[in-house]
């Protein structure tokens, strides 16, 4: 009981400590600035909500009425007494803040049903740290009497952690999307109407299929088409690759292990530059194949051709990386068995391993049909007058055209196409076993593939692997010369302007590129550890816990995975740039982006890494006295520390190269890499953009080779007696 009561004291001090010290409302210059300390004397607009509602903000009222309940409930109420009214408390609290935040903006109601009610009312800002504080202190409230009330073992930290994700993903997942869709129906002075989708949803710009009888198709289905040869593509690819370096005996199986990470660590848009300088219409092979042959090649780069061969480039690795690890987990012996009961090698493969791979080969498409769909920087180098889903949206938003409801339109086209594969595949591998891997001991080999496949696969990876090659050597190639195309003389001016530093009079960052650089790495080191440690926590409550609504919970964890990044900017956008939270041109959208964006990653790392940690730890934990925070604390991390660096390295990695979201969130004061890279290839500047590229890879390289160091190779298998077990010594260090 004292426990139940000291958590909850601890809740209500924070609710308190918002109201009276915190400002209510949204700080202009930040709330880390603490200029709003010095602002209280002389302006209302920083006060805490305790204050604003004694100054005549009568909307604030029941938010002070239901902390009073609160309090009573602390010092009038038992713990086992108490809890249904806590629950009562934090939902009444929540709702009310959602209300009145969305009810009232900026110039004061925001609907004009509510004017003609009540009159006229002063408008508000957006919310700021005292009303965040307190949304947190309602949500707790639930929690915590949920736990009085005895659910899931009356275990408190479960219940909050499970409360504040459900809490977090509403906010920053659900609440921009139902966003995006209700910007569709609004006129620019807020009004409802429905022309703007009248007028975009049966465009023939959009749904055109004129190209099946010799016309133009309209830009979805170009971007539909584009995405099912791309994922195709990559996928039969990603096979082929991890085919040649699991059943053959081909001796360069490492270099094309490393060929894998480049293009996952090169800015998107880069492929594209680099394949424009060389297969373009003034490319480096171009004008070799126009002077040996005197055919000229025209723009046949520039449009769906040119996307999809940069495509193929920028997402087959992910593809390999999906497809190696199901290659490999399929059962020697049940292939042994094929060729016991007199099968040969073609046949095995064709009517036992290959069926085994399904759900990695569902998995590779799906990831490969989502990432193009997605993909911008690739469309906006090469696609020329056939633009695709993505840039068109882009182009609505900042373009001349300017039409708000064309982009929510065009986004809810894009996300229908998405949303519709991912549960295609949910649906198609549901009720399937695909189980090759038991707890019993595996003493077998994976059979070679037959001749007649292993010869063909091989040519075809070595022929892939040196496109790319060359590809990436013209990439290095490019931030060395004067002039890409024209002027090859050697040149470090690239270089030079953009990471220049001065040391006379002191040290001075002098390049152009520096204040991205910067910003880059500062949002991206941000984002990487809330990426982790959101993402693991919620694989640690989806396998270890047990609670109503969990499949639905994993489901819309995951569901943001099929969002692409253009919805995913558009949706902030529109939810974010005004009250209740207005974050738009802050550092917190980008981190929030980047947080939500990645979390599946870290979500199925978590998951697939406490698969092997077997319950008893937890179980053994907690009959020692250990609360499941500790047990997460001391137990679970521990032993989850590959699983935790690699979410670490990943999300670092995506916030760098990430810029299909990015574009529309980007300021002046916060500009991404990939963003001003975009902008120097916009104006040109190739070849600062390339070297910027250049310095960007070489980092992210260094990040991986130390996360390689920190973790080294996992083994798996039988160790001396006389040494401990992580688990071993982290039970001890509970019973300590």
């Amino acid at each position: 009981m004292n426990t139940d009561n000291r958590r909850l004291d601890l809740v209500l001090a924070a609710g308190l400590f918002a109201l009276i010290a915190l400002p209510w409302y949204r700080v202009r210059q930040g709330f880390f600035s603490f200029e709003w300390l010095e602002s209280y004397a002389q302006t209302a607009k920083h006060w805490p909500g305790l204050f604003q509602a004694l100054d005549g903000r009568w909307q604030l009222w029941p938010v002070l009425v239901l902390m009073l309940a609160a309090f009573w409930l602390r010092f009038g109420r038992r713990p086992g007494a108490r809890g249904s009214h806590l629950i009562a408390v934090g939902v009444a609290g929540l709702l009310w803040l959602m209300i009145e935040s969305l009810s009232i903006g900026l110039r004061g109601w925001n609907w004009g049903v509510l004017t003609a009610a009540f009159g006229n009312i002063e408008g508000q800002q957006a919310f700021g740290a005292g009303a965040i504080v307190l949304g947190v202190v309602f949500s707790l409230l639930i929690a915590f009497g949920a736990a009085e009330r005895g659910a899931l073992k009356g275990d408190a930290f479960v219940l909050g952690a499970i409360t504040l994700l459900v809490l977090l993903v509403a906010v920053f997942v659900f609440y921009p999307l139902i966003s995006m869709f209700a910007g569709a129906f609004q006129d620019f002075d807020g009004s409802f109407t429905t022309v703007g989708v009248r007028n975009n949803i049966f465009d023939p710009k959009i749904w055109s299929l004129a190209c099946l009888v010799g016309g133009n198709c309209g830009v979805a289905w170009r971007t539909f088409f584009l995405a099912l040869c791309t994922a195709t593509g990559t996928t039969v690819l990603g096979l082929v690759f991890a085919l040649v370096v699991t059943r053959t005996r081909f001796r360069f199986k490492k270099s094309l292990r490393l060929l894998t990470v480049l293009p996952i660590i090169t800015p998107p848009f880069v492929v594209g530059l680099a394949l424009t300088m060389l297969l373009g219409r003034a490319g480096t092979v171009t004008q070799w194949i126009e002077m040996a042959t005197g055919y000229e090649l025209g723009r046949w780069l520039y449009g769906l051709t040119g996307i999809w061969l940069a495509q193929m480039l920028s997402f087959t690795p992910i593809s390999f990386l999906v497809l190696i690890g199901v290659v490999e987990g399929v059962s020697p012996s049940m292939e042994e068995a094929s060729q016991t009961l007199r099968s040969d090698r073609w046949r095995t493969f064709r009517k036992v391993s290959l069926p085994l791979m399904a759900p990695g080969l569902a998995n590779a498409f799906l990831i490969g049909f989502i990432e193009s769909m997605a993909d911008f920087g690739n469309p906006l180098v090469l696609g020329g007058s056939g633009g695709v889903l993505s840039t068109e949206i882009f182009f609505a938003v900042v373009g001349a055209q300017n039409d708000p409801a064309r982009a929510t339109v065009l986004a809810c086209v894009l996300l229908f196409f998405t949303l519709s594969a991912f549960l295609a595949q949910r649906f198609w591998l549901s009720g399937k076993n695909y189980a090759t891997v038991t707890g019993k001991g595996d003493g077998g080999r994976h059979a070679l593939l037959p001749r007649r496949v292993a010869w063909p696969v091989i040519t075809i990876a070595t022929a892939w692997a040196a496109f790319t090659i060359t590809v990436y050597a013209m990439i290095l190639f490019g931030g060395f010369v004067k002039v890409w195309g024209l002027d090859h003389s050697l040149t470090f001016d690239h270089y030079v302007r953009a990471f220049g530093v001065s040391i006379t009079d002191g040290w001075h960052w002098t390049g152009v590129a520096w204040d991205s650089f910067w910003t880059t790495m500062g949002i991206a080191l941000g984002a990487a550890p809330l990426t982790a440690a959101v993402g693991l926590l919620t694989a640690w409550l989806i396998v270890r816990q047990r609670f109503p609504g969990r499949g639905v919970f994993e489901f819309a964890l995951m569901m943001s995975f099929a969002i692409p990044g253009t919805v995913i900017g558009i949706s902030y956008i529109i939810a974010f740039n005004l009250p209740p939270l207005q974050m738009t041109g802050t550092a917190a959208i980008l981190i929030a982006c980047f947080v939500f964006r990645n979390m599946p990653v870290g979500v199925r790392g978590g998951v697939a890494a406490m698969a092997q940690l077997d319950g008893s730890l937890d179980e053994a934990s907690l009959m020692l006295g250990a609360g499941s925070g500790r047990t997460m604390r001391k137990i679970i991390l521990p032993l989850m520390r590959p699983a935790i660096l690699a979410a670490l390295v990943y999300s670092f990695v995506r916030a760098i190269t990430s810029i299909s979201a990015v574009i529309f969130l980007v300021s002046a004061k916060y500009n991404m890499a990939t963003a001003y890279i975009v902008g120097l290839v916009e104006n040109g500047e190739y070849g600062i953009a390339i070297a910027y590229s250049s310095v960007l890879i070489l980092v992210m390289i260094t990040v991986i080779g130390g996360f390689q160091l920190l973790v080294g190779e996992r083994r798996i298998g039988r160790r001396e007696l006389k040494q401990k077990t992580r688990a071993e010594a982290a039970t001890q260090e509970v019973n300590a």
